[in-house]
């Protein structure tokens, strides 16, 4: 679970930038950071009785405080850009809750950069405001998998191919 993986993190650190980078659903929490510290946080999660630890293949140490230069580039690009309230409130993860105001939209999506995701929490959150279906749109049904997880309840529907568009479009 979080507190667990926040734990292990913190101990596999040693010096280095180890942090939960995304609570993805009951049994899926990701670590981010310096390389080695993430090789030592998998090794300790196993050690400790996950029941799965690996490395995932991804291109930079997304959502943690190593994205800071990131961060830095996204304030300034956002800063050029006009973003206007949404029609239906944006349950923005890094704070798990809806959003519409433009400048704290711009914020988040500031701050989304170093900041974890909180997925399950999100999820939690829609259902708590009445959603019962949920679309994924894009390639493949990851988040749909994680939403079951989360909220039996709540119907999902992953929408990647073109095949699967021309069904839903009907």
């Amino acid at each position: 679970d979080l507190e667990a993986v926040r734990a292990v993190a913190a101990e596999a650190a040693q010096g280095e930038v180890c942090e939960a980078a995304n609570d993805n659903d009951p049994a899926q929490v990701v670590v981010s950071g310096h390389k080695a510290a993430v090789e030592r946080a998998v090794e300790l999660a196993k050690e400790k009785g996950a029941k799965r630890a690996v490395m995932l293949p991804v291109s930079a140490p997304f959502h943690c405080a190593l994205m800071a230069p990131a961060a830095e580039v996204m304030a300034s690009a956002l800063a050029e850009v006009e973003i206007k309230a949404p029609a239906v409130p944006v349950v923005a993860n890094v704070v798990a809750a809806p959003v519409s105001d433009p400048d704290e939209i711009r914020r988040l999506l500031i701050e989304q950069v170093t900041g974890a995701v909180r997925w399950r929490e999100s999820v939690a959150a829609m259902a708590a405001a009445g959603v019962d279906e949920i679309w994924e749109l894009g390639a493949g049904k990851a988040l749909s998998g994680m939403i079951r997880r989360i909220d039996r309840t709540i119907a999902c529907t992953a929408v990647g191919t073109p095949e699967e568009v021309k069904a839903v479009l009907g």
